[in-house]
């Protein structure tokens, strides 16, 4: 989006009552939760169902557990609608993170193999291709993908790391960093041609997207519920199709385990599966209230309108540009430049939410990429105009004295 471009703020969505939808939620009032993308938010309704659950399951838990993995398959059935997939491709793990990990330790080991990911790669799922690289006596490739690049550019940095010790390609179909699509359709084209596995990191599709396995060929695709979804935490799904999905155990052994994929991850011991059984709920509470079509838009346009104040009100500050060009934008989220001196890596940009929130009373995204700091700006059905207002108007004055102050701390001899 260029500063040029005019957006109008989107009228709030409310409930049937006519009360905001933000009453729907168990949100401190007290904070202006601006950071939907990292954790989610479960609606009261998917909460009180999660502790229905809970308290039917601690009442009579022998009679819960055998019954579990019966339950958990007709969840399958749900959510799998949901997503416009198979419930025989989809397995339930916690996060998306999980079920990487579980696609990692189902892998044969190739001594030599190459494994091939992105700089927008989330940090866990990067580390972990790095320790799996190590047990096969191989490396990891990192494709180099500027952040304006498009669909093509992208492409191109993917598959010129790729050659034939490539065993694995790991990409993110919307990176978290940098808020971004990834050609994961055309990546997965490719490397099925070549006969080699793909694994889709697409902890922020669910939801964001209307479909996000249409048109995709992959081997390994995992999302997280708990995000656009609502999901209760600790709830995400795992897609595996072709001969490769029958390697793939859960990570805890349990008597499931000579069951076929995906019924042996429905039985894991004594885990608190509720967030599963109660992740339709959060589901069809968007959809009965607005339909995910609606939301979805109300979420993408009032990004956008974020997007425009939040990044005139940073340009008037320091006189430079900071509205970004990601090359593939998706719903629901967009970056703004921060001014030089804060977010500059990882650790500085968590420090920075964590200051945001305790001094600013906001909880916000900023994240860091080639040693630019941005703040990620992601809406959801709760978020108000007046949210991104009260950030680009009393918050973004602070975030710029306390940019001037870093700069010159670190050019003090």
């Amino acid at each position: 989006m260029s500063e040029t471009e005019v957006t109008t703020a989107p009228r709030p969505l409310l409930l049937a009552d006519g009360r905001p939808a933000a009453r729907a939620w168990s949100l401190d009032p007290a904070l202006r939760h601006l950071n939907h993308g990292s954790f989610g938010a479960v609606p009261l309704v998917a909460q009180e169902r999660q502790q229905e659950l809970r308290t039917r399951m601690e009442s009579a838990p022998v009679v819960w557990f055998p019954e579990l993995p019966e339950r958990l398959a007709a969840a399958r059935v749900d959510l799998a609608a949901f997503l416009r997939t198979d419930p025989g491709d989809l397995a339930l793990v916690p996060n998306a993170s999980a079920g990487v990990s579980v696609v990692y330790a189902g892998l044969d080991r190739r001594a030599g193999g190459e494994i091939v990911v992105t700089d927008h790669g989330y940090g866990a799922v990067t580390m972990g291709a790095e320790r799996l690289a190590r047990r096969w006596g191989g490396r990891v490739r990192t494709a180099r993908v500027p952040l304006d690049a498009d669909e093509e550019q992208a492409y191109e940095a993917v598959m010129a790391e790729v050659g034939e010790a490539t065993d694995l390609v790991v990409v993110d179909q919307i990176t978290s960093a940098t808020a971004r699509r990834l050609p994961v359709e055309r990546i997965g084209a490719e490397a099925r041609r070549r006969g080699i596995p793909l694994l889709v990191d697409a902890a922020h599709a669910p939801g964001l997207l209307a479909a996000p396995l249409s048109g995709l060929t992959c081997d390994f695709w995992t999302g997280n519920l708990h995000k656009w979804g609502c999901a209760p935490r600790g709830t995400a799904a795992l897609v595996a199709r072709g001969p490769l999905r029958e390697r793939l155990y859960p990570l805890i052994d349990s008597w499931g385990a000579a069951d076929p994929y995906p019924d042996r991850f429905d039985q894991q011991g004594t885990i608190d599966a509720t967030g599963y059984l109660a992740a339709a709920t959060a589901l069809d509470f968007v959809d009965t209230t607005w339909g995910w079509t609606a939301a979805r838009r109300y979420m993408d346009d009032l990004a956008g309108y974020a997007e425009r104040i939040v990044g005139a009100a940073f340009a008037e500050l320091t006189g430079a540009d900071a509205f970004v060009d990601v090359g593939m934008p998706v719903p629901g989220m967009r970056l703004v430049r921060l001014p030089e001196g804060l977010a500059d890596s990882r650790v500085a940009a968590d420090a920075l939410r964590d200051r945001a929130a305790a001094e600013l009373g906001v909880e916000a995204a900023f994240t860091s990429f080639g040693g630019v700091g941005y703040v990620r700006l992601s809406a959801h059905v709760y978020n108000t105009a007046e949210d991104y207002e009260y950030f680009a108007e009393s918050c973004v004055p602070v975030l710029g004295e306390w940019a001037r102050a870093a700069r010159e701390q670190h050019h003090t001899p």
